[in-house]
């Protein structure tokens, strides 16, 4: 009987220490540091919490090492949440002692990037920063803080310009891009920016445009929301300047190169040819991109 419990506490024990070992599930880190879900995404998103795939690559996990790193030091859970602690135009200007007028200046010229927002009770968009990073640019550019502002923000302000929208996406893509090594993800993330439109002049086989879709990210959450706050979250994904858009075609167009050579995108009837692309499909933007490629090439030999 000894000999039995014996090895019965030593398969448990095993058993313990094997679960104690297993990464845990997104949502059973956030509740040991301590932080809400929105607090964890956010420092997923911004890299301060690291995270790794399961097996089946469709859930993101965290270690137990990632875990004992993130609580290495005192407070830890404190400094965490205050680096990515997010505030209002309101509680950011008090951060960087100027009035909101002037933060929503340096706002809408694009001098500081909005890192997330939301939709308030009457649809209308609320944009949150970082606090440390105001405090940072609070601290580097003392001078666009009093005083008269710069002629190119106050030819942006006359003409209109907000560029908050612009800046959330490429901040956003930027985050979601580094979760991912994988080039048909990335390519993915870049298409979720453009509508459908341009994706099909950008990308001329619909099984490619197929499996972008398929793996390309949602840039905001919506669930549970109206059916209008949805439609008009995701009118702010989508890229609507013409700078903007082309720089996304470009990208895109780069990052499938790459995907392509990585791997095919799957389509039906393995092995059966692929239809090339229709010449006058997007000629403009792959003469550009070759050209582009030229120049650089030439750079880089010049340099060496």
């Amino acid at each position: 009987m000894a000999v039995q419990e014996a090895h019965r506490a030593t398969r448990t024990a095993r058993i313990a220490a094997a679960q104690a070992a297993k990464p845990l599930t997104t949502a059973r880190a956030a509740e040991e540091l301590g932080l809400k879900r929105s607090e964890f995404d956010l420092g997923v998103l911004l890299g301060h919490i690291h995270t790794t795939s399961d097996p089946g690559g469709t859930h993101r996990r965290v270690t137990r090492e990632e875990m004992d790193r993130l609580r290495s030091t005192n407070g830890a859970s404190d400094t965490l949440r205050e680096r990515i602690r997010t505030v209002g135009t309101t509680e950011g200007a008090q951060l960087m002692e100027i009035s909101p007028d002037r933060f929503g200046r340096l706002a809408r010229t694009g001098y500081i990037t909005p890192v997330r927002f939301y939709l308030n009770r009457y649809r209308a968009v609320v944009w949150l920063y970082l606090a440390e990073e105001l405090r940072e640019f609070a601290d580097r550019e003392p001078g666009l803080l009093t005083g008269r502002s710069p002629q190119a923000m106050r030819t942006m302000l006359a003409a209109g310009e907000d560029r908050r929208p612009r800046n959330w996406r490429a901040r956003r893509l930027g985050h979601l891009t580094r979760q991912t090594a994988d080039p048909w993800e990335q390519a993915a993330i870049t298409s979720s920016v453009l509508d459908p439109v341009q994706l099909a002049e950008v990308v001329d086989d619909p099984y490619e445009r197929a499996y972008l879709n398929k793996l390309r990210p949602g840039l905001v959450g919506g669930q549970g929301e109206s059916t209008a706050a949805r439609e008009a979250m995701a009118r702010l994904s989508l890229a609507d300047d013409p700078d903007e858009i082309l720089w996304q075609r470009v990208s895109l167009a780069l990052l499938l190169d790459e995907a392509r050579e990585h791997r095919s995108a799957p389509r039906p009837g393995a092995g059966r040819p692929v239809p090339p692309p229709s010449p006058e499909t997007s000629r403009g933007l792959r003469a550009w991109l070759r050209a582009r490629r030229t120049a650089r090439d030439q750079t880089a030999k010049c340099r060496t």
